[in-house]
């Protein structure tokens, strides 16, 4: 995994569903195909793809992926972050990547979420991840989010133009309304 940190936007886009099946993880490549067609760098980690640790576990910051994760996170202006809904929340591979990642390179991060869910109800259920983050990162959340039902997906995982005009109107806000400064 590499960032180009020499252009000023680097978005990281971070899949934390760990279902092989995941409905977030279309929706994250959903939008890193639409940062690549606009020209902007981009990396999408796949949390399937790494063996992570528990948070609070001994050493698990010390742990080569999180020292990896960290990197990564530094290196990047935008986070996104495609969750799968569960239980009124987002997943707790999510909140374990965040609860990792708890040093200093999340601060200032301007946030966007893509949300997966089974049913409509559940629409602000990523509100107190959001508020940790702006809370104890001090992060810069985007207030537009993107939130997808099973309903908004074909049988061949494509998105109803609804949801994608939503990813649209996600990243184009995203990244006007960076943070210009990092926060200390």
């Amino acid at each position: 995994m590499s960032i180009d940190s020499s252009q000023s936007e680097n978005v990281l886009i971070f899949a934390t569903s760990l279902s092989p099946s995941s409905r977030s993880f279309i929706l994250a490549q959903n939008a890193k195909q639409k940062l690549d067609e606009k020209g902007i760098a981009n990396t999408l980690i796949d949390l399937r793809d790494y063996d992570l640790p528990e948070s609070g576990r001994t050493n698990s910051a010390e742990h080569p992926v999180v020292k990896e994760f960290s990197e990564a996170v530094d290196n990047a202006s935008h986070i996104l972050f495609a969750c799968a809904i569960y239980n009124y929340d987002v997943s707790s591979a999510a909140k374990n990547l965040v609860e990792l990642l708890t040093g200093k390179e999340i601060v200032g991060k301007t946030i966007g979420f893509l949300c997966a869910a089974g049913g409509k109800n559940s629409y602000m259920s990523v509100m107190p991840f959001a508020n940790s983050l702006m809370l104890d990162f001090r992060c810069w959340i985007v207030p537009r989010f993107v939130y997808a039902v099973k309903d908004d997906f074909s049988d061949t995982g494509l998105l109803n133009q609804e949801i994608d005009d939503r990813i649209n109107l996600l990243l184009d806000e995203m990244m006007q309304g960076s943070a210009s400064a990092p926060i200390n």
